[in-house]
């Protein structure tokens, strides 16, 4: 997603030599250091990235919460429960893809389908269910996505130049991106970790503050980062199969880099459904690890908490064979097609917006 026309090639050739004449006059306007703005400049800074991506960040989450609270049921099994006390059908979306993905749900959090779980949460647990934890996640989403897209644009433009001489090179997006992620999600693991308790069926934490001190207090710090390797195990492959998408998806839609909303969103919905698919295990196992469900790890005598990747792998394959890695695939991908849109269309309209308004700030000078 470079909002310069630097990569690849892009940028606006300049006009070819004209037929004999006299020289124009000087424009009282002058160009901006060469560039078309159409064409999205290259001079974007830190301070635009890191607003831009602070921006995107917290309005991708906000339109998307509710989804995000039915997703953890999203990999309930909705059909019988079997001699091992666990479901035998399949999952159907975050509050409702984390419901979704609960190992061992209360029979009354069972959901077929993502509409259900809305209509059920409302009308069993009160209309502003949906949104239970949304403060703490816009609170964290703000400054991950300020160093998270910052940390993107300055990783990949220096990588690109030195891998491709400038040239939009995948394999440079791939590295910023997985880079940039181990910023990102030192930020949002700990709100991740309480928004996912909130959204648990009954839980029993009435705020997000009483849920820090409970978790702080029962089991220590190391609680709010015990999912952290696992998340970035997750994200490390799920970022760079993202970002690598997008590229690829703009270099066929919009090659000349321009600023086109309609190719921001149709690259970010495709690069999120591809990446969101590839990771589903991961983000199941993710899942277990920040809300520890009880039932679930008591119906294997499992006592304590369950930590590291390869404990939650093995547990989840006990828990639902290689189908319960991919509790929650259709609300995961459902849910990333428009978040990541959303992050997209955002951010790249506010880059455009405040480099703009640079620029013709700059020219009334």
């Amino acid at each position: 997603m470079e909002l310069s026309c630097s990569v690849g090639g892009s940028t606006a050739a300049p006009p070819g030599p004209g037929p004999p004449g006299p020289i124009p006059a000087p424009s009282a306007t002058p160009p901006m250091e060469g560039e078309d703005y159409e064409s999205l400049p290259s001079g974007a800074s830190l301070g635009t990235h890191m607003l831009a991506g602070a921006v995107a960040g917290i309005m991708e989450h906000s339109v998307m919460y509710p989804v995000d609270s039915v997703k953890l049921c999203s990999s309930v099994f909705t059909s019988s429960i079997s001699a091992a006390g666990i479901c035998a059908a399949g999952p159907q979306l975050l509050h409702i893809e984390t419901r979704m993905q609960s190992l061992q749900p209360d029979p009354k959090a069972q959901y077929r389908s993502v509409y259900e779980a809305l209509k059920k949460m409302v009308l069993t647990e009160g209309f502003w269910r949906p949104l239970r934890g949304i403060n703490v996640t816009m609170l964290g989403a703000g400054p991950a996505h300020a160093m998270y897209f910052a940390c993107y644009e300055k990783m990949k433009k220096s990588l690109s130049d030195t891998i491709q001489h400038g040239g939009n090179s995948h394999l440079a997006n791939g590295i910023a991106g997985s880079v940039a992620t181990l910023l990102h999600d030192a930020v949002m693991n700990p709100a991740e970790v309480v928004k996912q308790r909130m959204q648990m069926f009954n839980s029993p934490y009435k705020s997000v503050w009483q849920c820090v001190r409970t978790v702080q207090k029962t089991e220590g710090f190391g609680a709010f980062y015990r999912s952290y390797t696992t998340q970035l195990t997750m994200n490390i492959p799920f970022q760079a199969i993202h970002f690598i998408t997008y590229e690829f998806m703009q270099e066929r839609v919009n090659p000349h880099r321009e600023y086109h909303p309609l190719s921001h969103v149709c690259s970010g919905a495709v690069a999120g459904a591809v990446a969101a698919a590839a990771t589903t295990p991961l983000d199941v196992c993710k899942t277990l690890l920040n809300t520890q469900e009880n039932k679930a790890l008591s119906s294997l005598n499992i006592t304590g908490h369950l930590s590291g990747m390869a404990n939650a792998f093995r547990t989840v394959y006990q828990l639902g064979g290689i189908t319960g890695y991919f509790r929650g695939v259709q609300a995961r991908v459902i849910y990333q097609i428009p978040s990541t849109a959303i992050a997209w269309s955002v951010y790249e309209f506010f880059k455009y917006f405040l480099t703009k308004h640079k620029l013709e700030k700059r020219t009334s000078l």
